[in-house]
């Protein structure tokens, strides 16, 4: 794999940007049409799908195995959930999460830090919050990379993404 060395394991949000950044990529993944959506997305086609100027969202899953291939810009972070949800305020006032029982997330081997972010949004005029296990990365140099990502919540909900990456100039 190219690129190993340009890994930049030290990216660390605090936890109000963190939880911007969770809300944003909600916004994102509950705005897709059905059909093009990046979450429903098996292969990676969809990955670019009304991507934001400053940053590039990686798509979760609804559980289960995905792999997907796709182009990344080389000169924008990338943002991406491990294990997330979202519920509206009428659902409850307070913030709720998973009991998770296991979460990674490596890039070419090397694993990745994840953190934890719970925040409030808005898509219209409902009153939502988010909440997850997060991974990030400082734009990668051009290249290909392998990033792998396994959840499991005690609820018996599980995750198993790899992406194969490709980091092209913009």
């Amino acid at each position: 794999m190219s690129g190993a060395g340009s890994i930049d394991s030290g990216w660390k949000l605090s936890g109000e940007a963190g939880g911007r950044l969770a809300g944003r990529w909600w916004k994102w993944a509950m705005s897709a049409p059905e059909g093009r959506s990046p979450v429903e997305d098996t292969t990676g086609e969809h990955a670019a799908w009304n991507q934001p100027d400053d940053l590039w969202f990686l798509a979760g899953t609804y559980g289960g195995r995905v792999v997907r291939r796709c182009a990344v810009p080389s000169d924008r972070p990338v943002f991406f959930p491990v294990l997330n949800m979202q519920h509206t305020r009428s659902h409850s006032r307070v913030p709720l999460a998973m009991s998770v029982a296991e979460a990674t997330s490596s890039l070419n081997g090397i694993v990745l830090p994840l953190q934890e972010f719970t925040a409030p949004f808005r898509t219209g005029l409902t009153q939502r919050y988010a909440w997850g296990i997060w991974g990030g990365m400082m734009p990668l140099l051009p290249g290909q990379y392998v990033l792998e990502i396994k959840a499991r919540a005690t609820n018996g909900f599980w995750v198993d993404t790899t992406y194969h990456l490709e980091s092209e100039p913009s």
